[in-house]
């Protein structure tokens, strides 16, 4: 009799050992496959925010002062920020605004208690076309025969309600050492205060049979606090995603409310996540490079002396990886120290657990201010 033969019982565990090899191999490489895909992604993500959100700095500092008044008339007052930390920024309320005012993180007390990263620098950009409405990017001439639109498109025209400031720029008050012979002059409202503005719809009542006048539009159906919109960039500890490591923070750009002078979630815009530091440098032709802040200057020196900022930020890529490890500590954030401008960032010091597991990149942004 002839007998089929069949596996041992010894064999059959064999083959469900290696096929077990198998399956725990062809996993572990299925995961590792997708961590490091999922690293890759989180770091293409953070590379493209890195771009956005510097694109939109880099633009706002290179327009830094557009729209702003020269010269504030006699009589003529406004005010500003109502958060502490930016109050410091304010300018006098009769004084012509400062386009761009820094501040050292560690001089002025940024600390988590007041909302920011301790020891990042805090920068403040003001123009009139900062706000998120597209009222404030729109303006006109006021020639003597009455308003000229810019455009022939009319979406791009100001309406009635608009609030809008007006500035004249052939006045011949040219302030002291002033060598330009434009000074942009605030027309104010007779009896006008916090902002000197007017609806557009009242615009052609400043008609100047002398010479012409410029509209800019600032915010829709409001009152101004200030004849200019104002951003402050700074990295904030609020909001901050789960991925980011602690102890870093939101590289954000808060709008100056024109209402109440404070920072709404409606006009805080994130720019960055996962930043552990930001550095603010400029070039002026009278000192060179420096990190001192430049809020000591006044608005006439700064359209004369500025001619650079650099700003270095220090921001997480990607998330943490347990498989890597970064041995780089202290990491210079800005210039060398040999100029004494960079700042040695300590991550240990600065409160960030397990720094070594995540990837850390710095970002270099110079912007060419056109103050005048």
């Amino acid at each position: 009799m002839r007998r089929n033969k069949g596996f041992t019982l010894i064999e059959l565990l064999i083959v469900l050992a290696l096929l077990s090899l198998m399956l725990a191999l062809t996993l572990e490489m299925t995961i590792g496959t997708l961590r490091t895909y999922k690293q890759y992604s989180k770091s293409v993500e953070s590379n493209i925010a890195g771009v956005i959100g510097l694109e939109i700095m880099r633009r706002d500092i290179e327009g830094a002062g557009y729209g702003l008044p020269w010269v504030i008339p006699a009589g003529t007052t406004y005010q500003e920020a109502t958060n502490p930390i930016a109050m410091l920024f304010n300018d006098s309320p009769s004084a012509a605004p400062r386009a761009i005012l820094t501040g050292d993180g560690n001089a002025i007390g940024t600390a988590p208690a007041n909302g920011i990263v301790a020891g990042s620098d805090y920068l403040v950009v003001k123009a009139i076309n900062l706000e998120q409405n597209a009222t404030c990017q729109k303006w006109h001439y006021l020639y003597s025969t009455g308003i000229v639109s810019n455009s022939v498109t009319t979406t791009e025209n100001l309406v009635n309600a608009d609030r809008v400031i007006i500035l004249d720029p052939g006045s011949t008050a040219t302030p002291t050492g002033e060598a330009e012979t434009t000074n942009m002059v605030l027309v104010a409202p007779s009896g006008a205060n916090l902002g000197a503005s007017t609806l557009f719809q009242n615009a052609a009542g400043f008609v100047n049979t002398d010479d012409n006048r410029i509209i800019y539009g600032a915010d829709p159906n409001t009152n101004l606090r200030m004849p200019f919109n104002r951003a402050d960039y700074y990295v904030s500890i609020a909001g901050v995603p789960g991925r980011c490591a602690p102890g870093t923070g939101v590289l954000v750009k808060a709008i100056v409310s024109q209402s109440d002078g404070g920072f709404s979630n409606t006009n805080i815009l994130p720019l960055l996540d996962c930043v552990a530091d930001m550095q603010v440098y400029t070039l002026r032709a009278s000192l060179g490079n420096t990190s001192a802040a430049i809020n000591a200057a006044d608005a006439q020196t700064l359209r004369s002396d500025l001619q650079e900022v650099i700003v270095s930020i220090l921001a997480q890529v990607g998330q943490q990886d347990p498989s890597y490890s970064n041995n780089t500590n202290p990491i210079l954030v800005g210039f060398s120290p040999l100029n004494g401008l960079g700042r040695n960032f300590d991550f240990a010091a600065a409160g960030i657990p397990n720094w070594q597991k995540y990837r850390w990149k710095i970002y270099t942004l110079v912007a060419r201010p056109n103050l005048r």
